[in-house]
């Protein structure tokens, strides 16, 4: 059956690969909709020998012709995404293909950035444990601000009226908390407001109705994927709370943030790489702190896109994956970077925990949980073969196919594409 509406998620904590999967699936697709997250997530797409970072864009903005919709999950950073418009656009608003911003998509303030940084201080100050690792891009607050009903949205970046009330209102009480809590100056009314106003008539163009945007793609016949950012482990109901990300990760988030029921949704595709990585605070069990992960960070070029912060790398997480699979209702797997695992020493894969000296295959979904747990390993054959050339799933060293065949079975879910390295042509396809 032919799958109309598809939802690709991360299964780990985020930094998976997405970018580039979603930009394979994007040559089959007419619509891509990014529909949760903000500037804190960096989908990383090469093409042609170029590399592209997108923050705030869906990664299908590479192909002409299509339509890209950021949802109303997402938060706004308008001059990261001003600055994102502008680098594709060979002339000024042409950008090659049909851009949506939900109007009721939240803004992401000058102020909600300070509030970020300055929350971050003064828990490091005096309670260091409760230090989260944000990006600093100000997600958190803008997230908080929307549920308080008091959020800016992109609509009102149109409406001067509106716009001003709200801002006043913000002013009222953030300035108190920056000054008499952080210690940190007020907020000015005026720059903002003017700021603000200048955003909304960049992005007036493409603001709209992205719900009826997407229900009349799907009525048409196309093909729309779903985009999610971070990961299911960064997911704020399902990950390891509290060292999470402010918003719904998993898939049934694609269903408020981009305006979908459930029952529209014909397959969940889950991103996984051949191994760990997390950046920011929080349990890892199998974090490594010495020369293998100093090795997948090199070799797998595990830098933040967002932060270039260094990502910590350790052994691929199994019942965090299978955890992944249960929440998600995982219908197939991405496998990426499996490149990175060649010429290792050593293979290992984490097949379950110990936790007060029992062993324990289920994953908790909590930092103070996951923190009790110690990896259980098994030991897979390596190989020194380089595979970044290999365009079959039987070019594949046998090492390497046995690793990928054991995902497979222990995870439950068949794996229909495989990366085997960073740039567009270096995907194997199986059935996907």
């Amino acid at each position: 059956m032919r799958k109309i509406v598809q939802a690709l998620i991360g299964a780990q904590w985020g930094d998976e690969g997405k970018g580039r999967v979603v930009d394979a699936l994007a040559q089959e697709v007419g619509v891509v909709v990014r529909y949760q997250g903000g500037a804190n997530a960096g989908h990383t797409v090469i093409a042609e020998g170029k590399k592209h970072v997108f923050h705030l864009l869906p990664s299908g903005m590479l192909y002409p012709n299509r339509l890209c919709i950021i949802g109303n999950g997402v938060v706004l950073e308008p001059e990261q995404l001003i600055k994102e418009i502008n680098e594709l656009a060979p002339a000024p608003g042409d950008i090659g293909t049909k851009l949506v911003v939900s109007r009721a998509a939240h803004v992401v303030m000058p102020y909600h950035k300070r509030l970020d940084a300055a929350s971050e201080a003064f828990r490091k100050k005096n309670n260091p444990d409760a230090v989260i690792g944000t990006t600093g891009r100000g997600i958190g607050p803008c997230y908080v601000d929307k549920y308080n009903r008091i959020g800016v949205r992109a609509e009102d970046l149109v409406s001067p009226e509106s716009l001003e009330k709200k801002l006043r209102l913000n002013m009222a009480e953030k300035n108190p908390l920056l000054e008499k809590i952080y210690g940190e100056p007020p907020i000015e009314f005026e720059s903002i407001y003017r700021q603000a106003l200048e955003w909304g008539d960049f992005l007036r163009p493409y603001l709209g109705d992205s719900s009826f945007e997407i229900a009349s793609a799907i009525e048409r016949g196309e093909r729309v994927l779903f985009e999610g950012a971070q990961g299911t482990l960064l997911d704020v109901d399902h990950g390891t709370y509290p060292f999470v990300t402010s918003s719904s990760c998993v898939a049934g988030g694609c269903c408020t943030g981009g305006a979908l029921g459930p029952g529209r949704i014909d397959r969940v595709i889950g991103v996984v790489k051949a191994y760990c990585s997390r950046v920011g605070e929080g349990p890892f069990p199998t974090e490594d702190r010495g020369e293998v992960g100093e090795t997948l960070r090199q070799n797998g070029g595990e830098f933040g896109a967002t932060t270039g912060r260094p990502r910590r790398c350790g052994w691929l997480d199994m019942a965090a994956l299978r955890y992944s699979v249960m929440v998600n209702g995982l219908d197939v797997l991405a496998l990426t970077k499996l490149d990175v695992l060649s010429g290792m020493d050593e293979l290992k894969v984490c097949v379950a925990y110990e936790m007060d000296g029992k062993r324990v295959s289920v994953f908790p979904n909590s930092a103070y949980g996951l923190e009790k747990v110690r990896p259980v390993y098994e030991s897979f054959k390596p190989w020194k073969e380089d595979i970044s050339g290999c365009g079959s799933f039987e070019e594949l060293p046998s090492a390497a196919r046995d690793y990928v065949d054991y995902i497979e079975r222990d995870s439950g879910v068949r794996v229909g594409l495989i990366g085997v390295g960073p740039g567009r042509e270096s995907t194997i396809y199986r059935d996907f």
